[in-house]
């Protein structure tokens, strides 16, 4: 039995859709929850040749006897919600997705006062899914949870006691973060950050699953950083320069082009430290050494991105497990089965 979580070590957009598809691909856990604020990020799934874009559901649906939950604290767009169930329907979404009963459901008063927010949508540079002011009435004890819908009742379940049950029984649990750590509303750069905390022990926590119950804790780093939005970016460079490096992106919900950075060991130390990390993923390193894409061995990798990935780890103190060299599950370095 293990329990791991993965998060985001950066502000998000790290490639932890790639590293959650490829791991519970490979491990093949009895259950995949999603942790993290809710539809205002999206994670990036390519399998067999397609490509999805998910904003709720977890991102190791194609592990098809996986049972998949929502956490209380994960915010729910029933429309978002239902757009999945069906858009993923060849995977026999519907039949194991479960959200929980205490999950704060989003509504259109949500979503229009975080998009006519001036604070919120041009200073702090929201996605616009209504996600703040969500969380905002339930500190405010006012907003409905998914059972009070008659529309959720095929859905809902009591996440924590299927999870805690699954660990009971010997079975492994696989949880998701969203975002990343410098995103956290408590240790991210305030104020331009999400609504909520974003670190592994929340993550537990949205979940229902106690600190002394998890084993592993893998947080994802891009081999250069890159943020949406407003805010400190001590590493950014000119997007002239990340056109020139062939890094240049845009976000999976938003569509707004990234800012992009070089990798900060500061951030990443940081980042390691809070979330626990004992395992740490870098992707995208064919992006920055073009001469590794898809290469599948460490000892293939060029010097230069051996060195990188040697001084990163050094850094940081935490070993390094998984390298991504490209897009589809097989460009994967699993540093679990080589040695470094």
């Amino acid at each position: 039995m293990t329990c791991s979580i993965l998060v985001g070590g950066g502000w998000g957009d790290e490639g932890k859709g790639k590293c959650i598809t490829y791991l519970c691909d490979n491990d093949k856990p009895d259950i995949i929850a999603r942790a993290g604020v809710g539809p205002n990020a999206g994670h990036s799934v390519e399998f067999n040749g397609e490509k999805y874009g998910l904003r709720l559901t977890p991102s190791g649906f194609m592990n098809k006897n996986s049972k998949l939950l929502i956490g209380a604290g994960v915010l729910v767009d029933f429309d978002v919600f239902m757009h999945e169930m069906n858009y993923l329907s060849k995977y026999n979404i519907k039949e194991r997705t479960f959200i929980d009963y205490r999950c704060a459901i989003i509504n259109e008063d949500h979503k229009n006062r975080d998009k006519c927010s001036e604070h919120l949508f041009k200073k702090i540079g929201s996605t616009g899914t209504g996600c703040g002011p969500a969380n905002s009435d339930r500190v405010l004890r006012t907003i409905k949870y998914a059972k009070d819908y008659e529309k959720f009742e095929s859905f809902q379940t009591d996440v924590p006691l299927e999870i805690n049950t699954a660990l009971d029984e010997n079975e492994d649990v696989f949880i998701e973060g969203s975002q990343g750590y410098g995103l956290s509303l408590y240790y991210g750069t305030y104020p331009f950050v999400t609504s909520k905390d974003t670190t592994a022990s929340t993550a537990a926590a949205d979940v229902g699953v106690g600190p002394t119950r998890i084993d592993e804790v893998i947080a994802v780093f891009k081999s250069y950083i890159t943020r949406v939005g407003e805010g400190p970016f001590p590493t950014e460079i000119t997007q002239e320069e990340a056109e020139n490096r062939g890094i240049e992106e845009y976000g999976t919900v938003t569509g707004r082009r990234r800012r992009i950075g070089l990798f900060d060991m500061q951030l990443a130390k940081e980042s390691c430290m809070i979330n626990g990390a004992t395992q740490m993923a870098i992707t995208c390193v064919d992006r920055l050494y073009a001469d590794c894409e898809r290469v599948q061995k460490y000892s293939d990798l060029s010097f230069d991105a051996k060195q990188f990935i040697e001084d990163i780890q050094s850094e940081v103190g935490v070993p390094i497990t998984i390298i991504s060299t490209g897009p589809d599950l097989k460009d994967t370095i699993d540093l679990r089965k080589e040695l470094l």
